[in-house]
């Protein structure tokens, strides 16, 4: 009985041996598809960041100056200075 009481660990340390680097294995897609999420992510924050950028920079523009105020009316909202003359031209 003592010659086989060595069995079990061995038993148990086979089967460890192999079932861990299985499971690992079967997690492995997983694990890349999370990575390359996390690199979708990544990137579209930037973007989004820089989006933010170029907003606050150009509402800073719009609080301080009042000819970029004006430009945006025009060009956005087609408005006109009272007095002014509109000529509309069609190709």
């Amino acid at each position: 009985m003592r010659d086989r009481a060595w069995i079990i660990p061995l038993g148990l340390l086979v089967i460890t041996a192999v079932a861990v680097p299985l499971r690992l294995i079967e997690d492995m897609p997983r694990y890349l598809e999370l990575g390359a999420q996390i690199a979708r992510v990544t990137s579209s924050n930037a973007q989004l960041e820089r989006e933010i950028q170029a907003l606050t920079q150009e509402t800073e523009v719009l609080r301080n100056d009042a000819r970029a105020i004006e430009r945006l009316a025009r060009d956005e909202l087609g408005m006109v200075r009272e007095g002014e003359i509109v000529f509309q031209f069609q190709n």
